[in-house]
């Protein structure tokens, strides 16, 4: 079983176009993330994009990259044409990175593929937890609700689970990092999938494979990721962070 990295990387974005070329640290952010990544223990890592200027600078730092189709409503669905053209086993995980972690490391990815040592798990994520309300009526915030065997049961924009009873004490709750992984033969079925009622009502694509009656399962880690949204964002961080190498804080 082949562990695959595929990071889709969109040049439109709305809030921050060109991100992925946007420089972080001295380097274009997509690089920061290809080589934390490649430098994990997946054996094959690829760059996804609609854009010839994120082609081109892949290509100049040596990274593997592929162009895919520009009107792909989500990175799922680009990581889902790259796989489509790699000569792969249906029971291969791909595992999709977003292009703008680059504080991902090894250790979140093994945390990852190691759930696929179990033969039901064919869809899985990363949660983070936390107990703080301010995180939780944040909207931009995923939060995720865990069975006790590890599936999620919903995700959700909102404060979920809500507390009923507040001077209860904190509640833990699970904020969803937004890194996927999916078997080959997984990642072809979804990609077929409709948009649902509550992927279009929460505008979260997760939901599309829950509503559909696909299991999604989950493992925690204290990965809290460096949130560059907005060029306000970077600016920040590149102020805060000045250093070109890749010691802390990615």
């Amino acid at each position: 079983m082949r562990h695959i990295g595929i990071i889709p990387a969109r040049y439109a974005s709305t809030r921050f176009p060109g991100k992925p070329l946007a420089i972080i640290q001295g380097k274009p952010m997509i690089q920061r993330v290809y080589e934390q990544v490649k430098s994990s223990s997946l054996s094959q890592v690829i760059v996804a994009t609609d854009h010839p200027l994120i082609r081109d600078c892949v290509q100049s730092f040596g990274g593997e990259v592929m162009m895919t189709s520009p009107d792909h409503p989500s990175g799922t669905d680009r990581c889902g044409e790259v796989a489509a053209a790699l000569n792969l086993d249906p029971e291969d995980v791909i595992l999709n990175i977003q292009g703008d972690e680059p504080g991902i490391s090894d250790k979140e990815i093994s945390l990852l593929t190691t759930l696929f040592q179990n033969p039901d798990v064919n869809l899985a994520t990363l949660v983070k937890p936390f107990t703080d309300e301010d995180r939780a009526t944040n909207p931009n915030v995923v939060k995720a609700v865990l069975a006790d065997n590890g599936k999620v049961l919903y995700f959700s924009r909102h404060a979920i689970p809500y507390q009923r009873d507040p001077g209860s004490g904190p509640v833990t709750r699970y904020q969803h990092l937004g890194i996927y992984a999916y078997r080959f033969k997984t990642l072809q079925a979804i990609t077929k999938l409709k948009p649902s009622f509550l992927e279009k009502t929460e505008k979260l694509e997760q939901l599309r494979w829950l509503q559909n009656g696909f299991d999604i399962y989950a493992t925690t880690c204290d990965y809290q990721g460096i949130g560059i949204d907005t060029p306000e964002d970077l600016e920040l961080f590149n102020a805060q962070y000045p250093q070109s190498d890749n010691s802390k804080p990615l």
